[in-house]
């Protein structure tokens, strides 16, 4: 579907897009669910647009995160375990983001509206309770220049999506590569 198309009907229908908040705990298929949604909306030839971020695993283990542009395919390292110790940059308690690639993200996200499907994985402390990570991703959001969207949240972090009301809350407990677009629009 052409993305001006779409959004001028939405525009004259005054249609307010849908936005889900996928919510689980660590390992749970947050992404994995994110991934087979892009697939089918790619399928479709919907205009996607954000950003997915799978873990980097080595031996069962966790080691980083990636972070994927959508739109184009492009891959950066975003995050790496943080040292004991590690006080320099930006970081949580237990992952250190890389300043460049978090720049990249906000680049990402100023430029994925509009689109037909948003992808927002994830969003958590560093841009919620710091202003830091990828800001841009919030501002994306809250534009709703977006047929569905799609944000990645902790369950810990679910009253800070107040913010973008009205929002649908799906708790993923394992990967659903059963969940369907026609399922977050109707």
């Amino acid at each position: 579907m052409d993305t001006d198309l779409w959004l001028g009907s939405k525009v004259r229908k005054r249609q307010i897009p849908r936005l889900w908040v996928f919510t689980g705990e660590v390992g749970a298929g947050k992404t994995l669910t994110c991934q087979h949604l892009v697939e089918e909306a790619r399928e479709q030839g919907w205009n996607v647009a954000g950003i997915l971020s799978p873990g980097v695993y080595q031996e069962g283990y966790k080691v980083a995160i990636e972070a994927v542009d959508l739109r184009r395919g492009e891959r950066r390292l975003l995050a790496r375990r943080r040292k004991t110790g590690e006080v320099a940059g930006v970081h949580t308690r237990e992952w250190w983001f890389d300043p460049a690639a978090l720049a990249w993200g906000n680049t990402v996200f100023e430029t994925a509206v509009p689109c037909d499907l948003l992808v927002v994985d994830e969003v958590g402390p560093l841009e919620l309770e710091y202003g830091q990570g990828w800001v841009a991703a919030l501002a994306a959001l809250a534009s709703r220049a977006y047929r569905l969207g799609v944000v990645v949240l902790r369950p810990s972090l679910l009253p800070l999506a107040a913010r973008w009301a009205p929002v649908h809350v799906l708790a993923i407990r394992q990967p659903n590569p059963a969940l369907r677009l026609p399922d977050l629009m109707g």
